[in-house]
């Protein structure tokens, strides 16, 4: 290897240690800042906090505009994980299976909301929606956020899809399997690791989106994390950091899960290997 660490000297081992160290402290600490200022007992966003309290938490599942706004960006980010994984795998497997030219022509089209600045798209898309009337409804929510979601769950798809033989549907179409069996009993399985990592980009993108979502909100419709944004032009209030709280607790839960599926989905390859 390159760069292989027990070989190194000790002080280039001590070196690197620091360095991952200190970077993990600079990602970490303004999550664990948030996440103690959610339980300070203070009105406002002090730290360290003078003491301890859940009262924050209280205030927050007993507003119905913070649930509701909880539970419209659950909606939208299942919706848009559906038919980002949907429309992901239907493109991904074409583009494998497709034998034409400009196929990667075809490809970077596909990834462009990925370099495109997302203020640009979201006032793209305000006008449009504006203009069909749709800006806070469900539809204009889902769309928006499924064209940044895509990109993702279209690239974890095509890289399983990448060492994935078509020999094996060819074998079963032999054995009188129809299409819709191919599909369901022998190419997902073999590309599940990439629909999971699919699902998960997708909603997480979706959860957290928050420049397309201002845009896309209409008076009493808004998602979490808008209406985090608008009480921070209001107050500084430490509900604010318990709604944070929430939004990170779910994230990484969110992640644990998926690590566990993907180690028991490994082990189950082996097993069938």
């Amino acid at each position: 290897m390159l760069l292989d660490f027990p070989r190194l000297t000790k002080p280039l081992q001590i070196t690197l240690i620091t360095i991952a160290l200190a970077t993990c402290g600079f990602l970490l600490l303004p999550i664990v800042f948030i996440v103690a200022l959610s339980f300070g007992s203070s009105q406002w966003l002090v730290f360290p906090p003078p003491s301890w309290t859940l009262n924050w938490y209280q205030e927050l599942f007993n507003d119905s505009t913070w649930l509701d706004a909880a539970w419209q960006s659950l909606k939208v980010a299942l919706w848009v994980t559906f038919f980002s994984v949907l429309l992901g795998y239907v493109t991904a497997l074409a583009l494998a299976r497709g034998r034409f030219k400009r196929k990667e022509v075809l490809r970077a089209f596909f990834l462009t909301p990925m370099v495109l600045p997302v203020v640009v798209l979201a006032v793209a898309l305000y006008a449009v929606f504006l203009k069909l009337g749709l800006n806070g409804s469900m539809f204009a929510f889902v769309l928006s956020h499924l064209i940044i979601a895509f990109p993702f769950a279209f690239i974890a798809i095509a890289n399983s899809f990448a060492t994935y033989d078509f020999a094996l549907e060819d074998a079963a179409r032999v054995c009188g399997a129809n299409e819709w069996q191919i599909q369901t009993q022998v190419t997902m399985p073999a590309v599940r690791l990439g629909i999971a990592s699919a699902a998960v980009f997708s909603f997480l993108i979706s959860w957290d989106e928050v420049v397309l979502s201002i845009f896309m909100s209409a008076p009493g419709v808004e998602t979490l994390p808008v209406k985090i944004w608008s009480a921070l032009r209001q107050d500084l209030s430490p509900v604010i950091a318990a709604a944070s709280a929430i939004l990170i607790g779910a994230t990484v839960l969110i992640m644990i899960l998926i690590a566990v599926l993907k180690n028991k989905l490994n082990q189950n390859s082996l097993q069938q290997n």
